[in-house]
């Protein structure tokens, strides 16, 4: 036996519902049981009655019949209802004590009874087609006792799963899973896209009017620089003021370059918008140039720099994850039942989501169960095979030793019914 097994045959203490629930089981069985046996003793009490009675009086003799019919019945009823769960009297009769001895064959029974009667995918059917979880779930969701229920729970839960956390685990998931990601995306293709839609958004029109920004404020800082750099680079023939010259015409040739090409319609920037676009269709059709970008990704994400920025993304990430998660529990609670509340608020105003819902909840429970019909048949036969014999009397008795108390008082009362009517048949048939 495993520790498993073990485990299931141990007793379990109920909880206080259900304790409750089987001690007014085990009332009404006593209650039950007490009425049947009294009337057997009533039974027996009117016959010795009237077996001695001193008088004569003629109805005496069916009276008596009944009585004696009627503990006759109780009895045989008494112990056929014995039987089946003990020996009676204690006594090892044959074919008593029937479910302890056939404990096997009715845990394969009940196994079989559930696999074939409640599990089959026609019952299933029948039963789920009525399931209505969209619904029920906004309903659930709309009350606000419920919200707070859920909130709290996950405010409690949250800061154990982040003090629980395996750290470097989570590290190397986080680099794998960006390494396959980065692997199966084509990039080429998402680079088209993206540079189109800053091109298409003016982003990168804006980036170089920036730069040219950037450049002319940089030039002009530096003039003097530019000029001595131009000066020392001069032949030592010049004159120092054809270099100064020189020097501030070029200057001012190249800032009014720069300064012409903030006109959009400039040809340099429209020989830079027609390569744009022609990158943006090329990264999406030319195989070469596709296969270039893909051998670039792949050596990028080869170098150990790649693997670094990785490791150092995730110690970002790990000095925001709190320490004390409980600090920020009541925020979590709130964020929480305002999230319940408003996807309660969206299931209501999304009937065609609480269809899909009910759909999709009708197709997992099929595909979970039907498939695995046979092994919760088996594991119901294990657990009716793991409890003792006591345990699985005490709990078929529980559940209909009430009604198995009601054959033993209709048995006295059918019994002495038919004991009377022999009686009468007796006195018809057989005169004198």
């Amino acid at each position: 036996m495993t520790a498993g097994d073990s485990a299931q045959s141990l007793p379990r203490w109920p909880a206080p519902a259900e304790r409750e629930e089987i001690e007014a089981k085990l009332a009404a069985l006593r209650r039950m049981r007490l009425v049947a046996t009294l009337l057997l003793v009533a039974m027996a009490a009117l016959y010795i009655a009237t077996s001695y009675a001193k008088v004569y009086w003629p109805w005496l003799a069916y009276v008596r019949a009944f009585a004696e019919a009627g503990v006759v019945g109780a009895c045989a009823d008494w112990f056929a209802v014995v039987a089946l769960f003990r020996h009676p009297l204690g006594i090892p009769i044959p074919h008593t004590a029937i479910v302890p001895r056939n404990k096997a064959r009715i845990a394969g029974a009940m196994g079989r009874f559930v696999t074939n009667n409640f599990l089959t995918p026609q019952v299933l059917s029948r039963r789920l087609a009525n399931l209505r979880i969209g619904s029920w779930a906004t309903d659930w969701l709309s009350r606000p006792q419920n919200a707070g229920r859920v909130a709290r729970v996950v405010a409690l839960a949250v800061p154990e799963v982040v003090r629980l956390l395996p750290r470097e685990q989570l590290s190397e998931f986080l680099r794998e899973s960006v390494r396959r990601g980065l692997h199966a995306m084509p990039a080429a293709p998402v680079a088209s896209h993206l540079l189109g839609i800053v091109w298409a958004h003016g982003q990168t029109q804006a980036l170089i009017d920036r730069g040219l920004d950037l450049l002319e404020a940089s030039l002009t800082s530096n003039k003097d620089a530019i000029r001595r750099k131009f000066e020392a680079g001069s032949s030592r023939w010049i004159p120092r003021w054809v270099d100064h010259a020189l020097a501030d015409k070029m200057f001012v040739a190249l800032m009014a370059t720069l300064n012409e090409m903030r006109d959009p319609a400039h040809p340099w920037r429209l020989e830079l918008k027609a390569a744009v676009e022609s990158l943006i269709e090329r990264l999406n059709s030319d195989p070469e140039l596709m296969a270039e970008v893909e051998a670039v990704k792949a050596e990028a994400i080869a170098t150990p720099l790649f693997d670094s920025q990785l490791r150092a993304l995730w110690s970002e990430i790990e000095q925001r994850l709190p320490h004390d998660a409980g600090l920020y529990s009541d925020r979590i609670a709130a964020a929480t039942e305002a999230a319940v509340t408003a996807a309660a608020q969206w299931l209501q105003d999304k009937p065609d989501v609480q269809d899909r819902l009910d759909r999709w909840t009708r197709f997992v429970i099929k595909r979970t169960i039907v498939p695995r019909r046979t092994e919760i048949g088996s594991y119901v036969t294990q657990v009716v095979e793991a409890w003792d014999a006591t345990t699985l009397v005490n709990r078929m008795e529980q559940q209909v030793g009430r009604d198995l108390q009601y054959i033993r008082i209709n048995g006295t009362l059918v019994g002495g019914l038919v004991g009377l009517a022999i009686y009468v048949l007796s006195g018809w048939l057989l005169p004198g």
